[in-house]
């Protein structure tokens, strides 16, 4: 499906940041570019800020000055809706009202041509609810942006239930054409990132109400042993709270109380008294001159244990063993559980139960569980747990091992499934049932989460990294932890690995 024309006139309903970033796109591609807001000025004001924006690119060498010069002059204030009647597409970027939404659409229909597209840039709201009072619906369409629309790459390309294939093809290729990575989805609740990205903020949430570590040390163990960019507490600050909290409450509301996107009631407290996150100076952190950095909880220098052993299986140790070698750790291979075991320490990676009931279950008092690496030959830091029995002789083993193979060795409480585990486990899981459900194609998934939220792998390239089976179990052992709905299986997965458990992957 061809992309719609270069030079054709693209329409912006809304001159806010996003209204104004999807502008500078537009006409960066080389698109005429109206620019419509009902606040006196706003566009201009945009306009004059979009020619800002493309002076810096020139001075730092990533836009020409001529090409910067005819950006700009492409890009046009209108006074009335009725002079978006030549617009081949109509974007939408104002409030988040289902009412305004569909009063704006009904007054477009009636000044654009009958095969002018029209598209809403809504994160939330229902795609078929807002075309539904449309008397041609099916050119209505989702094309979310992601903030700043500018640098970010992801475009969801939302279909209603009225939506005309071909419109989403359409859009879905402009999309491209303007050096997007655009992904088809369905329209349901949160779409695909909002809503698989959910268990990002919910897990974490979870971890600190059980006090498995403070703040700042969740954080680091998401970004220094997990890949991720930042962590979720500091995003969550970024993002504000009282943003993030709605969308929240959305989603759950939106899927009939599902309990997997359940509501905190520690993010409810901060959004509460007010403290939103640094739009505020005042989330899970502080912000401002003075305010002290907080201390990640590292464990103290342990001495290198004299002889270890290890039992691999794919997936388990085989990537911590090649490090340790590499490190001069001479290790001797042994016929028992998949794992590492030095100083009287049976050192496992967790499979969604807490260290304590894996020694219990196994009769192995000193038994220690360590978190997911992303990448276990580069990661900075472990994170590890200890049973409840645990010796320090035994403890103090395992820190060491680590520590001699470069790791900085961070001890969490000992809770199930860990902090990076428990968290790809359920983006995987509600990754798997958003293709399950028919929301998008593994790949579309993949690419949202890469494109649109930075993480390291997508949630499903993960789940084939970690091993289906490995994933499964532990959210069978967390859901037989908690005993919650929460935690159950989609059962996509189950189905795969009933079909082929040696084999069962995403992506081939």
């Amino acid at each position: 499906m061809q992309s719609l024309p270069p030079h054709s006139t693209i329409a912006v309903i809304g001159s806010g940041a996003m209204g104004a970033g999807i502008a500078q796109v537009a006409a960066t591609a080389g698109h005429q570019v109206l620019l419509f807001d009902t606040r006196t000025g706003a566009a201009d004001q945009a306009i004059a800020q979009i020619g800002t924006t493309y002076a810096r690119l020139v001075a730092k060498g990533r836009m020409g000055a001529v090409e910067s010069d005819l950006a700009r002059e492409r890009l046009r204030r209108i006074d009335a809706l009725h002079e978006a009647a030549g617009a081949v597409l109509v974007i939408e970027a104002i409030v988040e009202d289902l009412q305004v939404k569909r009063a704006l659409f009904s007054a477009l229909e009636a000044v654009v041509a009958s095969d002018c597209i029209l598209a809403t840039n809504t994160s939330s709201i229902s795609v078929t609810a807002i075309g539904a009072q449309l008397a041609h619906p099916e050119r209505l369409v989702g094309m979310h942006f992601f903030n700043p629309a500018p640098l970010m790459a992801l475009v969801e390309v939302v279909s209603g239930l009225a939506t005309g294939r071909n419109v989403a093809q359409v859009v879905y290729a402009t999309a491209e054409k303007w050096g997007k990575s655009p992904v088809h989805a369905k329209s349901t609740p949160g779409f695909i990132v909002n809503r698989v990205a959910r268990p990002f903020y919910g897990e974490a949430l979870r971890l600190l109400l059980e006090q498995a570590g403070d703040v700042a040390t969740l954080d680091a163990v998401m970004r220094e042993c997990g890949g991720f960019r930042m962590g979720p507490f500091e995003l969550m600050d970024l993002i504000g709270h009282d943003v993030n909290f709605s969308v929240t409450n959305s989603v759950f509301a939106a899927y009939f109380g599902d309990p997997r996107f359940t509501p905190s009631v520690l993010q409810q407290e901060l959004v509460n008294a007010g403290f939103l996150g640094r739009k505020t100076g005042r989330g899970f952190y502080r912000y401002g001159d003075g305010v002290e950095t907080p201390v990640v909880q590292s464990e103290a220098a342990c001495d290198r244990p004299a002889a270890v052993k290890y039992a691999g299986a794919p997936g388990s140790v085989d990537a911590l063993v090649a490090r340790l070698q590499a490190s001069g750790i001479e290790l001797t291979e042994i016929e028992a559980a998949p794992g590492l075991y030095c100083g009287g320490a049976a050192i496992h990676l967790t499979d969604g139960r807490s260290a304590t009931e894996r020694a219990q279950a196994d009769n192995g008092r000193d038994t220690i569980v360590f978190d997911l690496l992303f990448d276990a030959a580069t990661a900075p830091r472990i994170a590890l747990a200890r049973a409840d029995g645990c010796s320090d002789d035994a403890w103090r083993a395992a820190v060491g091992l680590f520590q001699a193979a470069g790791f900085v060795v961070t001890r969490l409480d000992d809770v199930p499934g860990l902090a990076v585990m428990r968290t790809v486990a359920m983006l995987a899981n509600e990754a798997a049932d958003a293709v399950h459900q028919g929301v998008c194609s593994a790949r579309a998934v993949d690419i949202a989460m890469q494109k649109g939220v930075n993480y390291p792998r997508g949630p499903l390239g993960w789940l084939d990294a970690i091993g289906m089976g490995q994933v499964v179990t532990v959210l069978a052992n967390l859901a037989a932890t908690y005993g919650e709905d929460r935690y159950r299986v989609s059962p996509l997965l189950r189905r795969k690995l009933a079909a082929d458990p040696q084999e069962a992957r995403f992506h081939a």
